[in-house]
């Protein structure tokens, strides 16, 4: 039988730990009991784990060997902010796929509400993902940046970068994916997609703009399908 994965929020040596609400839900949700065996991710690793103390606000595990977490290809995205509750749903499916790392954008159709409350739901984004994480038993959760504007963005990051855009009709995710390796960024627009000027803004700097297609997708299932286009293409 599969062992539940659980991200530690402590760890020191062959001891880990998981507090607060993380551990509330262990020790009276699921009534676990001293004993217990799961798998526990630290370090970026993972390792077999046995309850050794129990309480509703911590629980405690002693550290065994490792576990075999296959590696998954180093795909990130760049992510305009859109409707709360659609983001949060893109950035949990995202990380289940192996996403390894989501920047928030704030682009010039970004609604002005959304960009101005992003900074307050970062912990929110990064408590999705740690869900989403142990869930689809990750050996780390996705990083979760503090939200950036687009072209503050677009200076600090190089390597292969694909931008998504509805009227690069001309070439596909699929053919600009052909015969890149990672590390690769992925930016998917907001409602409404880029506006002409941040579309000019990454060809300037040797982005390559792509499609999903002649349909018009909604930007959370844009970016879950570009995210496992590009996770399947470099497996």
């Amino acid at each position: 039988m599969t062992r539940r994965r659980w991200m530690a929020d402590e760890h020191a040596g062959d001891r880990a730990a998981l507090v607060g609400e993380h551990a509330a839900h262990l020790a009276r949700v699921l009534r676990a009991r001293v004993g217990q065996e799961f798998e526990i991710a630290v370090g970026g690793q993972v390792r077999q784990g046995r309850i050794t103390r129990i309480d509703e606000s911590r629980v405690e595990f002693e550290l065994g060997g490792p576990v075999h977490t296959p590696e998954t290809a180093r795909v990130a995205l760049a992510l305009a902010i859109f409707k709360f509750d659609r983001m949060e749903w893109a950035i949990e499916k995202c990380t289940e796929l192996g996403v390894a790392a989501i920047t928030p954008i704030i682009a010039q159709r970004t609604e002005p509400r959304l960009a101005a409350a992003a900074a307050q739901r970062i912990e929110r984004w990064r408590r999705v993902a740690l869900a989403a994480s142990e869930q689809s038993r990750r050996a780390h959760p996705p990083s979760i940046a503090a939200p950036c504007r687009l072209m503050e963005f677009l200076g600090s990051v190089g390597g292969n970068r694909i931008a998504l855009h509805p009227q690069a009709e001309n070439i596909s995710l699929r053919q600009a994916l052909t015969g890149l390796r990672p590390p690769l960024m992925l930016a998917v627009g907001p409602e409404g997609g880029w506006s002409d000027d941040e579309a000019r803004a990454f060809v300037d700097r040797g982005w390559i703009c792509a499609s999903l297609g002649p349909t018009i997708l909604r930007a959370e299932t844009a970016a879950m399908v570009a995210a496992a286009l590009a996770l399947s293409e470099f497996t």
